[in-house]
């Protein structure tokens, strides 16, 4: 227990940050004058007094966190955080279960982008807007968050930073302090954000949709005010905007400080993870968009559309639709969902496996065919100019086979709750790559309300899965962990 008091004190400060940001939906709420308002200032006064409360108890116990601190803090924060995030939903809908609360709430923060919430359309304005920041929270992490912002914590900030920032290479920092580099993320982050809005509300959105929409597709998030996504707008214009968003919010934020700091664009090209994004991308837009003009689905031109937007925004996990891609050709449908697995970025927002490892993987795969026939030859592995080590390889194929073992695993628990083949599989890649919706039952017309509460626990815990990369969760369940 003692082990675990240092990290409940920490808890307790983020646990008064996270209250306080409750302001703004609870200012939304007063604008517009809807009928949430009490809800929130009254959850986030309970929070910040609780929260006071726990970390007077517990001052004596601050200290540095240690390396094996971090991922309990990050996995205690992302479940306890959610808590918090769910009750406003919680309280203001009263036929809402705990589980449906918790479900949107985890799915906002992980930018899952999967709701159970119909008629969003008609939905208070602050809910709404809670929705759409919890995506923008977690697009970037509150642990970055308050590592950029609260250094007074007294917090292994390096140890947080570490356990939170997916990627296969977690070292590399854009500052040489790692409070330097949070920093200059979420100013980038912020400022990108901020440039998405006005181009959404120059493209035909109103503000209040534009902000929303802003948080969600910068952060990868997939959460919209409407419940027919994107296509509620039929705008190419907007459709544009958030495409180019889901781009750049998917592509490494370390390219974009140097492109920013050299002013030169070729910086993008020079990384294999874009070249191979985007010839990936590429290609499978002009190959599904002339199978569905083929099929009679479209004219080229509207399937070149719609095709474009939703590989962009499924492929890259955001989440957003333009078309009920379920009613597609189950191969172009399933080809989509294969590329949520892969083409997101490391150092990007995006989930799934990461494009740096599935290439350092396919040259392992030749390296190894290599000295099948040339056993004396020396063969190292690079990404990017860089050689792999030995240990960094061996966590690349040990993460690859722990992702594909829970996709598997957690699709026949599916199956066994009574879901068909196809939802099943497409509802756990939607989760574990964050990108929301799936195809059957959950596809893009619709949402995850139908899901038994089961059904729900398991997509929950594998959005959690899927944000934090499976080892950072899986750790925690070891013995040897808890040993001294």
């Amino acid at each position: 227990m003692r082990k675990i008091i240092p990290i409940i004190h920490i808890l307790s400060k983020l646990g008064m940050l996270f209250a306080l940001l409750m302001a703004f939906p609870a200012i939304v709420s007063f604008i517009y004058d809807d009928s949430a308002f009490s809800i929130f200032w009254r959850i986030a006064a309970i929070t910040e007094i609780i929260s006071f409360g726990v970390w007077f108890i517990t001052r004596e116990y601050q200290r540095e966190l240690r390396p094996r601190d971090g991922f309990s803090l990050v996995v205690m924060l992302w479940v306890g955080f959610a808590i918090i995030a769910a009750t406003p939903f919680y309280f203001y809908f009263p036929d809402m279960s705990f589980t449906d609360a918790f479900f949107e709430a985890m799915s906002g923060l992980t930018t899952t982008g999967a709701t159970v919430i119909s008629g969003l359309d008609t939905l208070q304005p602050s809910l709404n807007f809670w929705r759409h920041m919890l995506n923008w929270l977690g697009g970037m992490g509150i642990i970055v968050l308050a590592v950029a912002v609260l250094p007074i914590l007294g917090v292994g900030g390096t140890q947080l930073f570490k356990a939170e920032i997916a990627g296969i290479d977690k070292d590399s920092k854009t500052a040489p302090r790692i409070s330097q580099t949070a920093k200059q993320l979420w100013q980038f982050y912020v400022m990108c954000t901020l440039l998405v809005c006005l181009a959404l509300r120059w493209a035909g959105m109103n503000w209040f949709d534009a902000i929303c929409h802003a948080m969600s597709s910068f952060a990868l998030g997939g959460f919209s005010t409407h419940d027919d996504s994107i296509a509620y707008f039929d705008s190419v214009a907007i459709e544009i905007v958030i495409m180019t968003a889901t781009l750049i919010g998917g592509i490494n934020f370390a390219n974009h400080f140097a492109v920013l700091r050299q002013k030169k664009l070729r910086i993008y090209w020079r990384d294999a993870e874009v070249r191979v994004m985007t010839t990936v991308l590429i290609s499978s837009i002009l190959i599904a968009s002339w199978y569905l003009s083929y099929k009679g689905f479209y004219t080229f031109t509207d399937a070149l559309r719609y095709v474009s937007f939703n590989y962009v925004s499924i492929g890259l996990a955001s989440g957003f639709a333009n078309a009920d891609f379920a009613t597609w050709p189950l191969l172009v449908s399933l080809w989509m969902f294969l590329l949520a697995n892969l083409l997101a970025n490391t150092g990007s927002m995006g989930g799934g496996i990461k494009l740096a490892r599935v290439i350092a993987l396919a040259k392992i795969f030749l390296r190894e065919t290599t000295l099948l026939q040339h056993p004396n030859a020396v063969h190292t592995v690079k990404v990017n100019g860089r050689a792999l080590s030995d240990h960094v390889a061996m966590a690349i194929m040990a993460f690859i086979f722990a992702y594909f073992v829970t996709v598997v695993l957690f699709t026949f628990l599916m199956m066994m709750t009574g879901m068909d083949l196809v939802t099943g599989l497409t509802a756990i890649i939607a989760c574990i790559t964050n990108a929301g919706p799936g195809l059957g039952s959950v596809g893009p017309s619709q949402n995850y309300a139908e899901l038994s509460i089961i059904q729900k626990w398991l997509c929950t815990i594998v959005m959690l899965l899927g944000r934090l990369e499976i080892f950072t969760v899986l750790i925690l369940f070891t013995p040897t962990y808890w040993k001294k």
